[in-house]
C-alpha cells in the first residue's frame, strides 16, 4: 500500500483582536510597576495611533523591563501587586483617547554599555497577532549607536524606538501602527 506524501502543516492565523480588553484582560494595578511614592519612580506614557493617525481607544499594551539595576526579575506572582516587589511586567489599557500609563522605573542596563529598553507588546483591534517593539531610554548616545538592533535600521527609523524625556523625568512614548513615522515592529523567528 503506497503512502500518501508527508502535508508540512502550517500555522493557522491568529485571530482578529477586538475590541474585548476592558472586560477580561486588564487586572487591579496592572500599570502600576511600582507606586509613584517609590524613589525614582517614573510614567511611561503616550498615545496608540492607527494608520490614518486616529487615535485607538481600545488597545492594550503589556510592558516587561528590567529593573533599575539592570536585573531581569526572576519574581512570580506578575498579576498580584503587592507594594513592594518589582516584577518587570505591566498590563494597561488605553483610554477612550488612545492614551496609555504605566508607573515604573527606568530600566538599567543588562550589560556593561548596553542601551536600556522596556519591551513593549500591542494588542489592538484589527491585528491578527499581536505586535512587538522596544521603547528606548534616550540618555546614552554611545549605547544607542552601539545597539544592535538600532544599528540594523535605517537612520530615520530608528527614533521610532527611542522615547523622549520630559522635564519632570517621565517617559514620552507613542506608538503609531502604520504610516508616518510608524514605529518599528519587531517579528520574532517561530520554530519549526
Amino acid at each position: 500500500m503506497a503512502q500518501a506524501p508527508a502535508l508540512k502543516l502550517v500555522p493557522t492565523p491568529g485571530q482578529t483582536i477586538g475590541p474585548f480588553y476592558g472586560y477580561a484582560l486588564p487586572f487591579r494595578d496592572g500599570q502600576k510597576l511600582v507606586d509613584r511614592a517609590h524613589p525614582g519612580s517614573i510614567r511611561l506614557h503616550g498615545t496608540v495611533y492607527d494608520g490614518e493617525g486616529e487615535t485607538i481607544p481600545d488597545a492594550l499594551l503589556e510592558i516587561w523591563q528590567a529593573d533599575e539595576h539592570g536585573r531581569v526579575p526572576r519574581e512570580t506572582g506578575s498579576l498580584v501587586r503587592d507594594g513592594h516587589t518589582f516584577t518587570g511586567f505591566g498590563r494597561a489599557a488605553v483610554d477612550n483617547e488612545g492614551h496609555y500609563t504605566f508607573t515604573t522605573v527606568n530600566p538599567g542596563p543588562t550589560d556593561e554599555g548596553k542601551a536600556p529598553f522596556i519591551l513593549m507588546t500591542v494588542f489592538a483591534r484589527g491585528l491578527l497577532n499581536r505586535l512587538f517593539t522596544r521603547v528606548y531610554l534616550p540618555e546614552d548616545a554611545a549605547a544607542l549607536e552601539a545597539d544592535t538592533l538600532l544599528s540594523s535600521l535605517p537612520a530615520e527609523r530608528r527614533s521610532t524606538l527611542v522615547a523622549t524625556r520630559e522635564a519632570n523625568g517621565d517617559l514620552h512614548f507613542d506608538i503609531r501602527l502604520q504610516g508616518a513615522g510608524e514605529t518599528v515592529f519587531l517579528e520574532y523567528p517561530r520554530g519549526s
